[in-house]
């Protein structure tokens, strides 16, 4: 199979294979706060995320590309709402066209209907410094997100098996690019030892990616002949991610995405110490079974649950959530507890 049909495949399993259970967010409740001194108009939902400036903390997390016309024109569809909702936008690995040069149309369309936009390249830790340069160049890319996927890449029936250069090329690529590099996970979350390692690495910008939202350990279980079931429910939840990497990299600046369903989840990561939040399998739901205008409705209603959550919690800047009082309860209070986070 070839690299392009394992895209479609990817996205016809993700949205099929979307979970339906219980989210980590919901063992997190925020303190309500019944006196506020706000006016709605106040709030500002722009965020400082280090070198970058965004007028909202949700951004678009990364989906597809590589896939032909079909992933080109999902691409272009999230390009157009991010342009239209003033959200940054992650695209798919860029592996596939910096291979292939008949596979960049399906990456260059973002930029091309979101010319103004901020967009975050994406290729695995297997790049090159020279690599990542051309995956920049192709979508002239305000930052660069560099995924972990071992264990997805270990399920895949086609995937890598030798990981041993991994940290020498993420440590050659942020001392070589020059704009921010995002680390980020692909839902198996980030832990304190691993943000140890990456802020070793020089790296400043993380995502932790947890667990709770599109599950590639189901999704690359799909497409083999003996699925390796024991691992689906491997990885560590968004919510105890955030507090892990904070916990040990308290300055990096982090972002959180997996299982992020609305505005109240995005804030509650927030009040958990991310700067600004990731949404995919959700909006690309929304996307391919309701349409573009549903899509901007729906990213919308997120910035306004964020505001909400703002004014109910007495704060006019998106920073002024971190460390708002909340109760944490269940699973996810057990691992706080256990890990001393």
């Amino acid at each position: 199979m070839n690299r392009s049909q394992r895209k479609l495949e990817h996205i016809k399993y993700a949205i099929e294979s979307n979970s339906t259970e219980g989210n980590y967010f919901d063992d997190l409740t925020l303190i309500h706060q019944s006196i506020s001194s706000l006016h709605w108009d106040s709030i500002d939902l722009c965020v400082d995320l280090g070198e970058l400036s965004l007028s909202s903390p949700l951004f678009i997390s990364a989906m597809t590309g590589g896939g032909g016309t079909k992933t080109e024109e999902i691409n272009k569809k999230l390009a157009i709402a991010a342009s239209h909702t003033g959200v940054a936008m992650s695209v798919g690995s860029q592996m596939a066209a910096v291979k292939d040069k008949t596979e960049e149309a399906s990456f260059k369309i973002v930029r091309k209907e979101n010319p103004e936009g901020i967009i975050f390249a994406n290729l695995g830790s297997e790049a090159s410094v020279d690599q990542a340069q051309k995956a920049i160049h192709m979508l002239e890319a305000d930052a660069l997100q560099i995924h972990l996927n071992t264990l997805q890449e270990l399920i895949m029936p086609e995937g890598d098996r030798d990981f041993t250069s991994t940290a020498k090329n993420i440590e050659s690529i942020v001392r070589h690019i020059h704009i921010p590099v995002i680390v980020k996970e692909v839902g198996y979350g980030m832990s304190k030892e691993t943000a140890n390692r990456l802020k070793q690495l020089g790296v400043t910008y993380i995502d932790v990616s947890g667990k709770g939202g599109t599950n590639f350990s189901k999704v690359e279980n799909r497409r083999r002949k003996k699925p390796l079931q024991a691992f689906n429910n491997w990885g560590i939840p968004s919510p105890a991610a955030i507090k892990e990497v904070k916990k040990a990299f308290p300055d990096c600046n982090l972002l959180a995405s997996g299982g992020i369903r609305n505005g109240l989840d995005g804030a509650k990561s927030m009040v958990l110490g991310a700067k600004a939040f990731g949404m995919a399998g959700t909006l690309l739901k929304v996307l391919l079974e309701e349409g573009l205008e549903a899509l901007q409705e729906q990213i919308d209603q997120v910035h306004e649950e964020v505001k909400l959550a703002m004014l109910l919690l007495d704060c006019t800047k998106t920073y002024e959530l971190e460390n708002k009082p909340y109760v944490s309860t269940g699973y996810l209070n057990d691992w706080f507890t256990q890990r001393r986070i």
